[in-house]
This record gives structure tokens, C-alpha cells and sequence, in this order.
């Protein structure tokens, strides 16, 4: 099938932790943009002259809204040309060209079993998407456990939003990992903790997806497979992109 590109607009761009923004882009040529929770986007930026060098592919954090608009959680590489483009020439009015969405990193169409989200960073994009998806379908679910891991409180991401969906939702628990801030109340140390206590008896009504960097998911791919036992089609996940 021939490749679709579409021409975006930034329509708005927040400030959500030290080198992370969250960009609210716009197709104007379209009414709705059709995509499933959980599925990403690949922009065309003018970086390079070769496609492995212009090709940056990011997850969609916003849930499909009928709409033409589609938001988008970034952090800023140090060694990346693509992050250092968006940050620094990019503006609110700036357009985008990018081709998608695609993937499928997406829930099954009808939820059986616990969802257990784990994410490190921005990899929380497309379990936002999922989680607002099933809020505002109103689909329904079991549980759903988020386990976020970053450095410190103020890398947090969508942290405000997340605590007002676990007061909101029934059946939604949100538990924060956090590795260098000794003052931190909650769980100290790295998200693998978590979910090796929470199903440390193998279960078969549950789910794990995984987004993050790849040694995260290696190694949780390794704890949930080896250690703790769980099928290989109870793990599913989506390295950064």
C-alpha cells in the first residue's frame, strides 16, 4: 500500500519535566485522523539527506477523539538530532510532516484480562493513550496497573492526571518507581520491584505491556518469562522511538 504523509501543525507545546514537552499537533487537511490506542507516528525532519537520518518515530499519547489532532510525549536526547530539532526549532504554528499512524502495540479489542502497564519515561505515551481510550469509551475492563519509573519527582510525567484517573476510575492503581531521590515516600529504587511482588504467583488473567528503554525491557521481559514464569503471549512491548 502507498505511504500517506500528512502535513501537521504544532498547536501547542507544554513544558512536562526538565527536557520533556508534550506537543499538541493538528492536521488541518483532515477532519479525523483514525488510530488505535497505543500506535505511533514517524515524522520527516529535515536533518539529514537519507531516511534512516530524517525518520523519528514517536508514540501518540492522546486517546482517538474523532478529531484531527494528535499529542505527543518528547524528551530531549542528548546525542539526538531529531529531540534537538524539535526543541530548538520548533515553534507553536510550525508544521510537521509525518506519515502513520502504525503499530501494533494496541489493547485486544475486547479487554479479558488485568492490563499491568510498565513504563519508564516518555515510555508512558501509549499507556496514557489506552488509559484515556477506555475512560472515554467507556470500554470495558478489569484492572488496569500503571507502574511509571523515572529519576526524581520532578520527571513525574502526567503525574497530576494520573492521580486524578486513580481517584476517578475504579480498578485503576498508579505506582510510581522513583531511582535517585532517597526523600521520596513512595517506591524507591527501579519499577522491576513492583511488579515482581504484585504477580510473583503466576496468573493467567493477566496482561503485561512494557514501554521504555530496551535494557528495561529486556530485563522485564527476563523477570516476568524466567523468573516468574508468565507465557510469552502475556508479554507484549514497544521499545522508544
Amino acid at each position: 500500500m502507498p505511504v500517506t504523509w500528512h502535513e501537521g501543525r504544532v498547536r501547542k507545546i507544554e513544558s512536562l519535566a526538565p527536557n520533556v514537552r508534550h506537543f499538541e499537533v493538528e492536521v488541518p487537511a483532515l477532519q479525523s485522523l483514525d488510530f488505535q490506542a497505543g500506535q505511533f507516528i514517524t515524522m520527516d525532519l529535515p536533518i539529514g539527506d537519507k531516511r534512516l537520518q530524517r525518520w523519528r518515530s514517536y508514540s501518540i499519547a492522546s486517546a482517538p477523539e474523532g478529531d484531527n489532532v494528535l499529542e505527543l510525549c518528547i524528551a530531549r536526547s542528548t546525542e539526538g538530532a531529531g529531540t534537538k530539532y524539535l526543541f530548538e526549532s520548533i515553534d507553536e504554528g510550525s508544521e510537521l510532516r509525518f506519515k502513520g499512524p502504525e503499530g501494533g502495540f494496541v489493547l485486544p479489542e475486547v479487554i479479558e484480562k488485568d492490563l499491568v502497564f510498565i513504563c519508564t519515561g516518555t515510555g508512558i505515551a501509549p499507556f496514557r493513550s489506552m488509559i484515556l481510550d477506555i475512560r472515554n469509551s467507556g470500554k470495558s475492563y478489569r484492572n488496569i496497573h500503571l507502574i511509571f519509573g523515572t529519576r526524581t519527582e520532578n520527571g513525574m510525567l502526567y503525574r497530576a492526571e494520573m492521580e486524578q484517573l486513580a481517584r476517578e476510575m475504579p480498578r485503576f492503581r498508579y505506582d510510581v518507581a522513583l531511582s535517585r531521590q532517597p526523600d521520596w515516600a513512595g517506591h524507591q529504587g527501579y519499577v522491576h520491584q513492583i511488579y515482581m511482588d504484585a504477580y510473583a504467583q503466576k496468573r493467567p488473567d493477566v496482561d503485561f505491556f512494557i514501554c521504555g528503554w530496551s535494557n528495561m525491557i529486556d530485563e522485564a521481559v527476563a523477570n516476568l518469562m524466567l523468573k516468574l514464569g508468565y507465557d510469552r503471549g502475556q508479554v507484549h512491548f514497544e521499545l522508544y522511538g
